[in-house]
């Protein structure tokens, strides 16, 4: 594996597929870093039902092996390390990771997102015995008991969707009187009879022996004090940007997410950004690849120049 590429891409989800394939479509030297799973949060999704092309739906797993199966054909090269740092040096770019570094001509930033935690007493003691961010890694180890999913958006409906196959009764607590999930996935949760709702509500903290037993509970109207018997609780109540190691390098908005504009680029020539990881995005697969795409146009465009 060489050193030194054209075109670097941070991040295996679906902006860094798509942009590793528009990049080595392009005959450009490609190379795409990844520090965990390459395809990203969607492959977590049991079922994606709303990208073009696959009427009856596909897995996040298998759409983006598919991805990835098609930019490798192309010649993408992947590199499976974390990356610790971007350092600008003139007309090279240096991407810095556990296992050393590499020279590029232009960067494409496509890292996402990570689940944001509830920081509530318990979460960190029972992370991996009771407390999850992944219904799809972890739903099996409750079938038959009573979980709870915190969020109100799509994600904590499609893992509350997903676990009514496991556990006995899906209790979503979602700190609104309303979901902001789209409307066919709320439909689709209030027509689920395992689920139930506790509206204007919040953790307070999470207890138990030696896994989770139960959550304490607060309504925030009026302030009324509960306490709910679960085996597991799920978060999904938000995402995080990867952008730690950009701190010093790029301007970030007020959520740390990277500031660029409509052709993916940054404040820095060659440096770009795509998907989760980019103010404004949407955070949907289709937007994702859409943006890896344009990122890629434009950085084989900078290079030519």
């Amino acid at each position: 594996m060489s050193r030194e590429y054209d075109v670097v891409i941070i991040g295996g989800g679906p902006a860094g597929l798509t942009a590793g394939l528009y990049s080595a479509r392009d005959r450009l030297s490609s190379l795409l870093i990844e520090k965990g799973v390459i395809g990203g949060k969607i492959t977590e999704a049991e079922l994606v039902d709303n990208y073009p092309g696959f009427p009856e739906g596909i897995s996040g797993l298998e759409l983006t092996r598919l991805m990835r199966e098609q930019a490798a054909k192309y010649g993408l090269e992947a590199a499976y390390t974390e990356v610790t740092a971007l350092e600008i040096k003139e007309e090279q770019k240096v991407v810095v990771t556990t296992q050393g570094n590499f020279i590029t001509r232009a960067v494409i930033i496509a890292g996402g997102s990570e689940r944001e935690k509830l920081s509530v007493p318990g979460e960190k003691e029972f992370t991996g015995k009771g407390v999850s961010y992944c219904a799809t890694c972890d739903a099996p180890f409750f079938s038959g008991k009573p979980v709870a999913v915190v969020g109100g958006g799509n994600a904590a409906i499609y893992e509350a969707l997903h676990l009514t196959k496991f556990a006995s009764r899906v209790t979503i607590i979602h700190r609104r009187d309303r979901l902001r999930a789209t409307t066919i996935v709320q439909e689709r949760a209030f027509a689920e009879p395992k689920i139930e709702f506790l509206w204007n509500t919040v953790v307070q903290a999470i207890e138990g022996k030696n896994f989770v037993e139960r959550i304490r509970l607060r309504q925030v109207i009026t302030d009324r004090q509960s306490a709910l018997e679960v085996a597991g609780i799920f978060m999904a109540i938000g995402l995080r940007p990867n952008t730690e190691y950009l701190k010093d390098v790029l301007p970030l908005d007020e959520l740390g997410h990277v500031i660029i504009n409509e052709r993916m680029e940054t404040k820095i020539p060659g440096v770009f950004a795509a998907g989760d990881i980019r103010s404004g995005s949407i955070r949907q697969t289709i937007s994702a690849a859409g943006d890896g795409a344009t990122a890629a146009f434009y950085a084989k465009r900078f290079i030519e120049e």
